[in-house]
């Protein structure tokens, strides 16, 4: 009657537990749920300009909309790309807000979701240009330009510095502004969903009052 009795407590035991493992995934408790994949990578930061929620991006087309989700607070914000630029996301002033936490211009840790047809993750559409690939016939930087697209800053401070998704840390940039011709050598600090997104101290440096983009520039490397 004890063994009984105790082959009936251990299957009970049982049942309860593989209910709790059931309830506890179905909620996203259990660490086995994937995590979404995303079509860009590293951080996810603006470009100050104003209007209604927008976005730029050197890998997807004009039209394309995007739903960019900010994992620290879930907060998402779905937006048109309008434009090119040297990331493959980069939100103007309106989309940052609806999901940036207090304080913070730079969104680490992120999900990038294409929402009109899904492009192989980490591939541009064809005829998207990629960083430092010049595109023939159309208007931008120079050749001779290791990055391709407008250039915008992120607000953090120190010295004139630089991040990038094309060059490792420690690398030396030049990067100069082709309407005023002021120039800014800058190190690049660490990495972003940039070709070279500079921080303020750098940008100040050269860009024009009142702009937040340096749409004609070229960026050399420093030897």
């Amino acid at each position: 009657m004890r063994v009984q009795r105790r082959h009936v407590l251990a299957a009970t035991v049982a049942v309860v537990a593989a209910a709790g493992v059931a309830v506890g995934t179905s909620f996203g408790f259990a660490g086995t749920t994937p995590a979404r994949s995303s079509v860009c990578s590293g951080s996810v930061t603006f470009s100050a300009e104003g209007g209604a929620p927008a976005a730029t991006s050197d890998r997807f087309p004009v039209g394309t909309r995007l739903r960019v989700t900010n994992l620290d607070n879930n907060r998402a914000a779905t937006v048109t790309v309008t434009g090119p630029s040297g990331s493959c996301v980069l939100l103007n002033a309106a989309a940052m807000e609806l999901v940036r936490e207090p304080g913070k211009n730079v969104i680490r840790r992120n999900v990038v979701e294409r929402l009109d047809g899904a492009a192989p993750v980490g591939q541009p559409p064809a005829g998207t240009v990629r960083p430092g690939v010049a595109s023939p016939g159309a208007p931008g930087p120079a050749p001779s330009s290791a990055c391709s697209g407008p250039i915008t800053f992120f607000a953090e401070v120190g010295a004139p510095a630089a991040t990038s998704g094309q060059f490792p840390v420690g690398t030396r940039l030049r990067v100069t502004n082709l309407d005023n011709n002021r120039v800014t050598t800058v190190t690049v600090t660490g990495p972003s969903g940039s070709c070279v997104l500079l921080n303020d101290a750098a940008m100040a440096q050269i860009r024009e009052p009142g702009k937040n983009l340096i749409r004609r520039n070229t960026v050399e490397v420093v030897r």
